[in-house]
């Protein structure tokens, strides 16, 4: 099955392929795609499980990767790929058993490593709403408030609720994350010897743990070419803390076509 996607900007060389993190859709990228989007071609896409797109049990790397091949290839077979966080892990996979359909890469304040922390606690979270009784966002927030202290983790998680669906309901399959979720935080341990050799970006968040040295080391034992920036003021969501400055950066690097 197709993601669901969206297409922003002009047709001129080859498009730009935007990829969501965890608990996302493409439309918390809208904003960025639409800065890039006077040059380029800039897609927006919902993964498994997220947004409008298909749900399915396995979300695995390889799984998610798979899903990014067959719409690059409805696109005309080759991209320039920027993803962030689990979408970055996911475009990472893809350019290192499929590098012949990315040009450049992009990854957003994420590592080829598998990472301790686990983002059940989110999905208790938001199972924990009685959808029935919710009438506003603000009541989803308030009830959501009595475990998860930051305003931004709420507002970020409650785009993807959709009240206007009767049944209210979450547009994330959170069985499937909640199942999935050490694939998720790990990284596929049958791609220790793949390599991409063509250029490869890492952004992070100075303020954001994420990539340490040893995700550093692990970035440039994947991707002999990635060079690393941070972005001053920026967290994980560094897209979101410092929009233009990686407005900056993803058009320097990738170029207007």
């Amino acid at each position: 099955m197709m993601l669901n996607h969206s297409i922003t900007g002009t047709d001129g060389g080859l498009p730009i392929l935007m990829v969501h993190g965890l608990f996302g859709q493409g439309r918390n990228l809208g904003a960025l795609a639409r800065r890039l989007a006077d040059t380029r071609r800039v897609v927006t896409v919902d993964m498994r499980n997220h947004g409008d797109s298909f749900h399915a049990p396995d979300h695995s790397y390889p799984a998610l990767a798979d899903d990014l091949a067959r719409l690059i290839a409805d696109l005309g077979g080759r991209v320039d790929l920027v993803g962030h966080s689990m979408g970055g892990k996911a475009s990472m996979v893809l350019a290192l058993t499929r590098p012949e359909l990315v040009r450049k890469l992009v990854v957003m304040d994420i590592a080829p490593v598998a990472y301790g922390h686990s983002q059940s606690h989110l999905i208790d979270a938001m199972e924990s709403l009685d959808l029935g009784t919710v009438d506003r966002r603000s009541v989803a927030d308030a009830a959501l408030a009595r475990l998860i202290d930051d305003p931004g983790v709420r507002a970020f998680l409650l785009q993807s609720l959709d009240l206007k669906s009767d049944p209210k309901a979450w547009r994330l399959n959170l069985a499937a994350l909640r199942n999935q979720m050490d694939n998720l935080t790990g990284w596929p341990d049958d791609l220790p010897q793949a390599s991409f050799h063509g250029p490869v970006l890492e952004i992070a968040g100075e303020r954001s743990d994420y990539v340490t040295e040893t995700g550093q080391a692990a970035l440039r034992a994947h991707f002999p070419q990635a060079r690393v920036v941070r972005v001053k003021d920026a967290g994980h969501w560094l897209h979101a803390d410092a929009p233009e400055a990686v407005t900056q950066i993803l058009i320097s690097f990738l170029g207007r076509g």
